[in-house]
């Protein structure tokens, strides 16, 4: 499975989020530290979530990075995110 996938499934159980959207941008990475031939080293992700209402920017991220805690672990890779709350 691919990584976007397992954390789009991640953020999803974590958050029943109406929408999500899992952007794999490791091209934009070449040379960098990190990257890895083949892609999944850094993604950009936008999460829109009830759960999130009355959230900090900080916390929201934190929130974040806790849902996806096993796959840091697992398979690293730096995650740029944009999250709101539901409408």
């Amino acid at each position: 499975m691919r990584l976007s996938d397992l954390i789009t499934r991640k953020l999803t159980e974590a958050f029943a989020p109406e929408s999500v959207r899992v952007i794999d941008e490791s091209h934009q990475h070449e040379g960098h530290a990190g990257h890895r031939p083949g892609g999944e080293s850094h993604f950009r992700l936008y999460i829109v979530s009830e759960a999130f209402r009355g959230k900090s920017r900080l916390e929201r991220h934190r929130m974040i990075n806790a849902a996806r805690a096993c796959l840091i672990l697992t398979r690293p890779a730096p995650v740029a995110a944009a999250c709101g709350r539901a409408a």
